[in-house]
């Protein structure tokens, strides 16, 4: 479905865009919720419109916005009508639409949603909070899915749920990496299957701790925080590590695909595991791991991933050399080289990095993206975060 677009391609958001705006009364940071992305995931906007109905402006510093991701698919109840929102916010694909005379229809509420975004941007020099809120196919544990950066790290130690690093090396275009670019804290939150009415409750219990932790409620309400925490804990069965994702197969374009029943997010697998079938070939897992996010849907081309935990000396030891800006040692390396300094871009070729662990630019804090043949580029989040944002914040 393409269609005209007259007006100019920097319009903003429409009148229902926005569903829920709370203005404090005095100054503060800002917090983003993004629901609906995907318009088969309901749980996201039901727990907003539970959670900030009930709060007024009286208890806010700053300001709190719901905002409707895939309005169209929403209510029609698809994941999307013409292309996935949630793979759409590349460098590329954004420059393609300032081009465009036609859109189909994800990319018109693409060209609403950055318009909101960039407007918030040009007129917010305080600290602000993207969430964007999400539900799977299978069952799974609550958990957060961030960009590795160490405010996203720290920001996520306020919740008690499992911990995802490292999915952004694998999807193509989500709104939070665009956003992470920025250098902003950004965050995912998967509260739970599509229609399992404990998502919804999941999600509420977020909310309110985001509220709580970000600082935007006047007076934190701690004996409800430990009732959310507590809640969470319980959902999340006590795991609270912190993962990377070490594998995904990607669904290929005409690819018959299916998942074996029954698995469930972060399920123990092991080496050998018959996972699913492609065009009928059997898929078994190359890893004694976790399963994550298998898919059970007729949409979406992300067939399963695999995720590890990491040890937490890892994480100590990458937290040091990030901040002590370690990663200009890898251009001592041959064949790398700065792309783009100021945003944390390297060039490598792929006949050095492939003797070297993907574990060892992680340390560091890049995640790579092949661009062709010979080279990839490396990503570090670290560069562009907006850290004296948030130094003063309570949980940093």
């Amino acid at each position: 479905m393409q269609t005209s677009l007259n007006k100019d391609k920097t319009q903003t958001e429409s009148p229902e865009r926005i569903f829920h705006h709370i203005v404090g009364k005095s100054p503060g940071s800002t917090l983003v919720f993004f629901a609906g992305i995907h318009g088969n995931e309901y749980a996201g906007v039901k727990a907003l419109n539970t959670v900030l109905s009930n709060i007024d402006s009286e208890q806010i510093k700053g300001e709190v916005y719901g905002i409707y991701g895939n309005i169209k698919a929403l209510k029609e109840k698809r994941r999307f009508l013409d292309s996935d929102l949630n793979r759409m916010w590349t460098t590329e694909q954004l420059a393609v639409l300032k081009q465009k005379p036609e859109f189909n229809q994800e990319q018109l509420e693409q060209l609403e949603l950055n318009a909101f975004i960039i407007k918030l941007l040009s007129t917010n020099s305080r600290p602000i909070y993207f969430i964007d809120l999400h539900t799977t196919s299978s069952k799974t544990l609550p958990f957060i899915t961030i960009n590795d950066a160490l405010i996203n790290r720290k920001f996520s130690k306020c919740f008690p749920v499992p911990v995802v690093l490292g999915i952004e090396e694998y999807l193509e275009g989500p709104l939070l990496s665009y956003l992470n670019k920025r250098g902003f804290v950004s965050l995912g939150f998967e509260s739970g299957q599509h229609t399992d009415p404990e998502a919804v409750t999941n999600c509420e219990a977020f909310v309110h701790l985001v509220l709580n932790c970000s600082g935007v409620l006047k007076e934190p309400v701690h004996k409800s925080l430990k009732v959310y925490e507590d809640y969470l804990k319980q959902s999340s069965e006590e795991v609270n590590s912190t993962f990377e994702v070490i594998y995904k197969h990607h669904i290929q374009p005409k690819e018959r695909f299916v998942m074996e029943k029954g698995f469930i997010s972060f399920q123990n697998i092991e080496k050998g595991t018959l996972l699913a079938h492609s065009n009928a070939k059997p898929l078994y897992s190359n890893y004694n791991a976790k399963l994550f996010m298998p898919l059970y849907q007729k949409t979406g081309n992300d067939g399963f991933f695999i995720i590890r935990p990491i040890p937490p000396v890892f994480l100590k030891l990458s937290e040091f050399l990030r901040k002590i800006g370690a990663d200009s040692l890898l251009t001592w390396l041959p064949g790398i080289n700065w792309q783009d300094k100021n945003l944390g871009i390297l060039k490598a070729n792929l006949r050095v990095t492939r003797f070297m662990a993907k574990s060892i630019f992680h340390l560091f804090g890049y995640r790579n993206k092949q661009i062709d043949e010979t080279h990839m580029l490396l990503y570090n989040r670290e560069r562009v975060a907006k850290k004296h944002l948030y130094s003063k914040e309570p949980w940093y």
